[in-house]
């Protein structure tokens, strides 16, 4: 029998509850049999009949899991502490403190095999939640991008002092306000930028609880949101065009992101010069601009108001609403041709799907970032009319369960 304590594994000790007790966080059960992966970077096992969403383990493996979380009464959460029998794509983590953070949740599974595993999430939500044809879903897969480390632009760390009073800067726990502290080296999947000694620095200097990063050149640095380094604004460049962005607003945080998600919905809707578009949760415009070089006439729509400041400047050809999406629907034009949504994780929901049918666009793109809305949403799109063509989708965030999905949608 195999055995194998990964870098976050815990010794045999905690609180175990009284024969027949209720179960609590840090008691150790199993073993126990893993089976899928399920969305949220989790894999799902039983015990005693009660589901077990279990962290940090892969399906086949036999494992013993400390509980973290038993305050629901029909599922538990649980970490695996020790695997008794090894998946065949298990490898050592290789930052110390994978199995402590809360930002990579895969760092225990071969690179090769992670988009796989989140072909099968992406598959097992459109299946339930949405009406796309089966062979469509069978064929979709998740295509990695590289790099797989250091590719994240954007950082944000939390600051905390330790039992000596120094300075740590660290990351969150998983599900927790525990800040663990960055090992000696850094984030793993953070882009090039100051060293753990300068955060602990600039945290120290500015008393701030948060210091974030923008990789640029040079890097940007905030504390407490107020730019310290650096440009209060950065430039992105993409297919042609020169964006500007916030160094605290939203980018996408992969280095080649931008360019991959712009042209597949380029590619997706093929778009007609004079036709008219809409860019709905626009940000600070990169699918508007792609649509206007296309010769598309564009209305984008953002609820913030500083990112609209700057998409107006980024793509003075096209209009910009500032306003929830939702309250700016009565202002959109009545009829359009094509039409992009890119949402928060929440998805565009179900007011918003069923006004965008209604405008009668030949081709919509769906952008989504999160498998679960991405497929309810499809879902609402079918009911209204318009049926799933073609499925993409982009591992763009390596080391973590996340990863980004387009969706072509046509009139039936």
């Amino acid at each position: 029998m195999t055995r194998s304590r990964g870098a976050g594994w815990e010794s045999r000790t905690g609180p175990v509850p009284a024969e027949g007790g209720a179960a609590v966080p840090g008691q150790l059960i199993g073993p126990l049999e893993v089976g899928p992966i399920a969305h949220g970077g989790h894999w799902v096992a039983r015990h005693e009949g009660r589901v077990v969403f279990v962290r940090h383990a892969l399906a086949g493996e036999r494992v013993m899991v400390r509980l973290t979380d038993t305050s629901h009464a029909s599922f538990w959460r649980g970490d695996a502490v020790e695997v008794l029998e090894p998946s065949p794509h298990r490898v050592s983590a290789p930052c110390p403190i994978a199995h402590r953070c809360g930002g990579c949740d895969l760092q225990h599974v071969d690179p090769a095999a992670q988009s796989g595993l989140k072909t099968q999430v992406l598959r097992d939500q459109l299946t339930r939640l949405s009406r796309v044809e089966p062979a469509l879903v069978e064929a979709v897969e998740v295509e990695p991008v590289e790099p797989v480390v250091g590719w994240r632009t954007r950082m944000q760390y939390r600051t905390a002092r330790d039992a000596d009073g120094r300075t740590r800067v660290g990351l969150r726990a998983h599900r927790s306000h525990e800040v663990v502290p960055l090992p000696d080296h850094g984030c793993l999947i953070a882009a090039p930028g100051p060293s753990v000694e300068e955060l602990v620095q600039v945290a120290e200097a500015h008393q701030a609880e948060v210091v974030q990063v923008v990789a640029a050149d040079p890097p940007t640095v905030l504390a407490d949101r107020q730019v310290i380094r650096g440009a209060d604004v950065v430039a992105h460049a993409v297919l042609g065009r020169r964006d500007r962005v916030r160094a605290d607003g939203f980018w996408q945080v992969h280095p080649r992101a931008a360019e991959v998600l712009v042209g597949t919905v380029l590619r997706m809707l093929e778009p007609r010069p004079g036709e008219r578009a809409l860019d709905l949760y626009c940000g600070v415009g990169l699918f508007a601009g792609a649509l206007v070089d296309a010769g598309a006439e564009v209305v984008g729509v953002e609820t913030s108001r500083s990112a609209v400041a700057l998409a107006r400047e980024n793509v003075p050809e096209a209009r910009f609403i500032a306003a929830p999406l939702e309250r700016a629907l009565a202002r959109l034009p009545r009829r359009v041709d094509l039409v992009v949504l890119d949402p928060p994780r929440a998805g565009a929901g179900a007011k918003v799907v069923r006004h965008v049918a209604g405008l009668g666009a030949r081709a919509i793109v769906h952008v989504g970032c999160d498998p679960a809305s991405f497929a309810r949403d499809l879902g609402l799109f079918e009911r209204a009319g318009y049926r799933t063509t073609q499925l993409r989708a982009f591992d763009l965030f390596g080391m973590t369960h996340h990863f980004e999905s387009v969706a072509l949608l046509q009139r039936m």
